[in-house]
């Protein structure tokens, strides 16, 4: 992918509005100076949905979603950060510079391009065969599957019939034996020449997010052997980080997406209005396919078959989602196979219920386990509890730990504190044959357990402790300053005596109050669009969003002079903290800046501050 100049990322930034470019995915309606809408990345009935002209940024107050125009395309269209610069630039018609490449390069690229040249080729091939005379065995399938028209053509399906028919379609189109054959459509054996890999099959194709053909899947009509056959991979075609019916599911509104095994199961429940469906290609979820989902930012929620093969699949996909940091659920297709089985049975409304219903992967994945041990049993049943105490042991969080323990102990009917001393005892024996639980407090079981604070009083060392990333009181004041200051001047004009930048905590509010400083001694209007370009992670763009966009909310609290004393006390203290860690404690010069900093806060303790706002 190239990389383009902060110059040409700005002018393309700059060029298009971002109203102008949202309201072609979002009904906007103005209201005062900004523009609201339903929010396209969660489900709501009331607009909570903002989009700003004047600051060129946008902010959901029902999720928290913010960025500028960037940050919208890359989250609804699914797009890396490259290919949003491209498509802003293709509308406005501005040419981005081409990057040098080498002759090997470009003849890569000439490649590429004739392979997906033969892949939609073949595909319109497929697609008018199943129409035709000799189609009518595949029609008649995808009937019998009650497969409506629309739903045919939105999938592109088609049919092959015999040996040899797309290789001739092809030749007669004008490619070469060379690059047919590397399109993986057909095989080539000495002394037979070329056949096709799919003939008597109804035909899937299977296409990238950005909706090119890069391969097929293909359905056997009757009863030969395999029964779905899969393109192999190719130059255009990495099966692990393809997702069958992406280019369609990225566009849902729906705030999750559903995980299913097969073709057939994506294409019934789009029909069904589940548009949020996807299948990995093949028999198991890879690690690359759990990270071409990772990319839609929702969670996941498993739609697998309810035969001992579909719980064993989902088991290895709950482990590899949790690896990467994605929540899962599990949806329970029972008494039925499958989603496409269930639909027809019981219909959408019953599957809707299901999606409700969904089931936590951790519980889920304790629930198959229950069978493999014998509850009447004393000693199998206390094999089954330390085997949920090892599970538990994969949160990092004792938060975390703590709400499952309650939950098992309740289901389980044991007892909460002897449950508690099974997990350290665990978690104590895991530490001794090397193993590192992800615990940031865990008991050892020989520690005294004390009552009052529920935990042991011996924490068990874990190596470095994780970053915590919910907010707290500190962070909120530090938006509240940074807000308040960017609306009224008069409000940074009186805090700008006390505050400085490095008061700020590391990261994006000290940067934001950096960039406030620079744009209020040089009288710049605030820019944060620009400002969220120099950031690649989500969460701080939303931050910068956050930020410039809780006017509305701060309008209507009481007693806005003393929230904003409050704040400024808060982050003052914290700062002086901060500062003080890094001192000798035992110089004369420490214990004068403690005086200081204490009259200093009595100061600000007794200052009547009045902002007019």
């Amino acid at each position: 992918m190239p990389r383009y100049s902060d110059e040409i990322i700005e002018e393309v930034r700059s060029r298009n509005d971002i109203v102008d470019v949202i309201q072609n995915y979002v009904q906007l309606k103005k209201k005062g100076g900004s523009y609201f809408g339903l929010c396209p990345f969660h489900n709501e009935k009331s607009p909570s949905f903002s989009v700003s002209r004047d600051k060129q940024m946008y902010y959901c107050f029902g999720c928290g979603a913010g960025g500028n125009v960037y940050s919208f395309l890359m989250n609804y269209e699914n797009l890396t950060f490259p290919e949003a610069v491209n498509e802003l630039a293709d509308r406005i018609g501005m040419s981005l510079p081409k990057e040098e490449m080498t002759r090997e390069d470009m003849e890569r690229d000439k490649r590429k391009a004739v392979l997906f040249a033969i892949q939609k080729d073949a595909a319109m091939y497929y697609y008018g065969l199943l129409r035709s005379k000799t189609g009518e065995t595949g029609m008649k399938y995808f009937i019998s599957r009650e497969l409506t028209e629309d739903t045919i053509k939105k999938f592109g399906l088609g049919y092959s019939d015999v040996r040899g028919g797309v290789y001739g379609y092809l030749k007669n189109k004008g490619y070469s034996n060379d690059l047919i054959r590397a399109s993986g459509l057909v095989t080539y054996t000495e002394g037979k020449g070329f056949r096709d890999k799919f003939w008597n099959r109804v035909m899937f194709p299977i296409m990238d997010t950005s909706q090119r053909v890069v391969g097929f899947g293909g359905r056997v009509m009757g009863d030969g052997e395999p029964k779905y056959l899969n393109s192999p991979e190719t130059e255009i075609f990495d099966k692990g980080r393809i997702l069958y019916g992406a280019h369609l599911a990225r566009k849902s509104r729906r705030d999750v997406m559903i995980l299913c095994e097969g073709y057939m199961d994506v294409i019934s429940l789009h029909q069904a209005g589940f548009d949020n469906a996807v299948a990995s290609l093949g028999t198991a979820l890879t690690e690359k396919n759990a990270m071409a989902l990772k990319r839609f930012r929702r969670d996941v929620y498993l739609s697998y078959d309810s035969d001992g093969a579909g719980v064993k699949a989902a088991l290895r996909a709950i482990a590899i989602f949790r690896k990467i940091g994605v929540t899962c659920k599990v949806i329970n297709m029972r008494p039925h196979k499958d989603p496409d089985e269930f639909i027809k049975a019981l219909g959408t409304e019953e599957y809707e219920k299901r999606i409700q219903q969904a089931e936590n992967s951790f519980l889920f994945t304790i629930r198959m386990a229950e069978p493999d041990y014998d509850l009447r049993d004393p000693e199998s049943k206390t094999a089954f509890q330390r085997y949920m105490a090892d599970r538990v042991l994969e949160f990092a969080e004792e938060i975390e730990r703590n709400n499952y323990i309650g939950v098992l102990c309740e289901k389980y009917n044991m007892g909460i504190d002897d449950f508690r001393k099974l997990v350290a005892h665990e978690a104590a024996k895991g530490i001794a044959n090397g193993k590192n639980p992800g615990t940031d407090m865990v008991s050892i079981p020989d520690a005294d357990y004390d009552q009052n604070s529920d935990t042991y009083r011996k924490p068990i060392p874990t190596g470095k402790k994780k970053t915590m990333t919910r907010d707290t009181g500190l962070q909120q004041s530090e938006r509240l300053l940074l807000t308040w200051m960017t609306y009224y001047s008069n409000v940074y004009e009186t805090l700008k005596e006390y505050l400085t930048e490095e008061d700020f905590s590391e990261g994006v509010h000290r940067d934001v109050a950096s960039q406030m400083a620079i744009d209020m001694s040089e009288g710049k209007p605030p820019d944060p669009a620009a400002l969220m370009d120099r950031y690649s992670d989500e969460s701080d763009r939303q931050e910068i969003a956050r930020i410039y966009h809780s006017e509305e909310e701060l309008k209507v609290e009481a007693e806005k002079s003393k929230a904003i004393k409050e704040a400024l006390i808060r982050v003052k203290k914290s700062s002086i903290e901060r500062e003080n860690k890094t001192m000798d404690s035992s110089g004369a010069d420490s214990f004068k800046k403690r005086l200081d900093d204490r009259k200093f806060l009595e100061k600000l303790e007794k200052t009547d501050f009045k902002f007019g706002v």
